[in-house]
């Protein structure tokens, strides 16, 4: 059984075993406070040419924007996100358990139209009932989106500038953000996000490590005591070790860059594969997640060989299905996908 189901299929990269394997027996203090996590927080706000950055380490995406969302807004503030955002539909209502309304935009192929979010934000503040309203305190993307797709940098340009006249903070979801900075066709560096954005973060889990997040406060706008609502979401780790040294290797010789962009090279050539076959695609994805158009019966067949996820429905016999590359797909998967076919 060969599996295109997601892009954290594999435990971690060798290199972060190995080093949590030299590393394991020393004494360290906890929470994040032991030189490793300085170490990789040093080398991720060089990355991010941002040296005032605030760089802390959080268990999963789930909790982090959960952890994040809810302590940069005010009590009676929901977050913008785009109706297919992660926030919106894939994490069980999470941001909303933390007492804050998911503010939903129509969306683009997965993005924020920069357009769409003026004439919302515009409209609120012309009701004169907004006082009864949830506030928008927050803009709330991801990076590449739920559909793989990214942003533009004019597109981040324009929405950054929305939310400073708005001044309303811009946070990005940045779960997979090492396969939008190494796609083909992107203009968007880390640089930009780090410009753009009051926060983001730096996705470890599906990018090579066992699990982890680095979040990352551009504008000196940590809010305080972070770390205690971290704690109260449950994305705080003891052995803070454990994410320091992932996110140091990652950061080390550039291996975050590289092992994405070996899973963009792996999804070029599944897409080939797939154009090969003449399999339709719902739409075009320049990441590592690749939605198709397949019959169900088909659907069926193949899943005796390959694992791959469901996405939507389509139509009444057909499905719109994912095939994820990542950092540990092989040229061998992409050839047992090809033969079951």
């Amino acid at each position: 059984m060969v599996s295109f189901e997601n892009d954290y299929i594999a435990g971690a990269h060798p290199l972060i075993l190995k080093r949590l394997m030299e590393t394991n027996m020393e004494p360290l203090s906890g929470y994040g406070t032991d030189p490793y996590c300085e170490s990789a927080k040093k080398k991720i706000r060089e990355a991010c040419v941002c040296p005032e950055a605030e760089v802390d380490f959080l268990v999963g995406g789930t909790q982090t924007n959960a952890a994040v969302i809810s302590s940069v807004l005010r009590d009676y503030e929901g977050v913008l996100a785009a109706q297919t955002g992660h926030v919106s539909v894939h994490e069980a209502g999470a941001v909303e358990y933390a007492g804050h309304k998911v503010l939903e935009l129509p969306h683009k192929e997965g993005k924020i139209v920069p357009s769409v979010l003026r004439e919302y934000l515009a409209l609120f503040y012309a009701d004169e009932n907004h006082e009864h309203m949830v506030f928008p305190g927050m803009v709330y993307i991801s990076h590449p989106t739920e559909y793989g797709t990214l942003y533009t940098r004019l597109e981040m340009e324009e929405i950054a500038k929305i939310c400073r006249s708005y001044e309303i903070p811009l946070f990005l979801d940045g779960a997979r953000l090492g396969y939008g900075l190494t796609s083909r066709r992107t203009d968007l560096t880390l640089k930009d996000i780090a410009r753009l954005c009051d926060v983001f973060y730096i996705g470890g889990t599906k990018v090579g490590a066992l699990c982890g997040e680095a979040v990352v406060f551009t504008k000196q706008n940590r809010p305080p005591h972070f770390m205690n609502s971290v704690k109260k979401r449950g994305a705080l780790l003891a052995k803070g070790r454990l994410l320091g040294i992932q996110f140091d290797t990652l950061f080390t010789d550039n291996l975050y860059f590289e092992i994405s962009r070996h899973a963009i090279d792996m999804a070029e050539e599944l897409k080939d594969i797939l154009r090969r076959k003449q399999i339709p695609f719902y739409l075009e994805s320049p990441t590592n997640q690749q939605f198709v158009i397949l019959e169900n019966e088909r659907i069926r067949e193949l899943k005796k060989k390959v694992m791959f996820s469901f996405w939507e429905k389509y139509e009444e016999k057909y499905t719109v299905v994912r095939f994820a590359t990542s950092w540990s797909t092989t040229k061998k998967d992409l050839e047992a996908l090809d033969e079951a076919l």
